[in-house]
């Protein structure tokens, strides 16, 4: 064969520097970045690097559907988890069920979330019981929410203790919760009530709730949340209206996702393979 073509069609399998740079799919990576963990961006539109995996199974807690690989965070995530699950347990009120975290460098998921994305976001469960090994890949939720807006019977104090617990964290910055569960809890919080602040309502949540950290002190490309309105937030959730209009805005299909705008500029040393 003539040798300069032998060269020719060597060079055209090396693959040029821009093609080996060219970032993967963030819910394709399968391992966190190097270097000290920092989460960066925002909730909705960031990543995490030197993100840390939490046990599949720990003191009072349990990860559900771990192979979706969505076990992992910021390690202040990982240690919140960590001593909610103890906690739990201390308490009686039976296992923590851990839904999502994030990819191990965060970024878009492929599905099921439009925020998780910088390690500082975990869905807990509102169900306590503790599931077998077979259960966690496909689990059944219990929803606490009636259809005409108000709690069903399937909520108890044990879920009002579980969210009380969390929302003591000081690292937590909100939890979102269903409007009929932060106005049941608001009903029954007493004179303790600043830490209802914590609660807000959104649609959905009636199997789960959501928590957010704070962005922490070793992550200063972390964007942080507007700041919430002083006191306990419960006539945000009266002001979600009537039970109607509520359950309208929970089955009302979700409209078609918009172009993502980019990631910041750090998240591209984070993405690289």
């Amino acid at each position: 064969m003539n040798p300069a073509l032998v060269a020719a069609l060597a060079l055209s399998l090396v693959p040029t520097a821009a093609a080996a740079m060219e970032p993967m799919p963030w819910h394709e990576h399968q391992a966190p970045s190097s270097g000290h963990a920092r989460a960066i961006g925002s909730h909705a539109r960031g990543c995490i690097g030197g993100a840390v995996a939490l046990p599949v199974e720990g003191a009072g807690y349990q990860v559900l559907r771990p192979g979706r690989h969505r076990h992992y965070g910021h390690p202040r995530l990982i240690r919140f988890v960590e001593d909610l699950g103890r906690k739990v347990a201390a308490s009686g009120l039976g296992t923590l069920l851990v839904g999502d975290l994030a990819q191990p460098r965060g970024g878009p998921m492929a599905y099921g979330h439009g925020s998780h994305q910088s390690g500082l976001d975990v869905d807990l469960w509102f169900r306590l019981q503790p599931l077998v090994a077979a259960e966690r890949e496909n689990p059944q939720p219990i929803g606490m929410v009636q259809p005409d807006g108000t709690v069903s019977s399937a909520w108890t104090g044990a879920q009002a203790r579980l969210l009380k617990l969390a929302a003591a964290a000081r690292e937590v910055d909100r939890i979102f919760v269903n409007p009929a569960v932060k106005r049941a809890m608001c009903r029954s919080a007493g004179g303790d009530r600043l830490w209802l602040r914590k609660l807000r309502p959104w649609r959905g949540h009636d199997q789960h709730f959501h928590v957010r950290l704070r962005c922490p002190d070793d992550s200063p490309k972390c964007k942080a949340q507007p700041p919430m309105s002083p006191g306990d937030g419960c006539h945000e959730a009266e002001s979600w209206a009537s039970a109607g209009a509520l359950l309208e805005a929970q089955l009302q299909p979700r409209a078609e996702a918009p172009v993502r705008p980019p990631l910041p500029q750090a998240c591209a040393a984070v993405g690289q393979p």
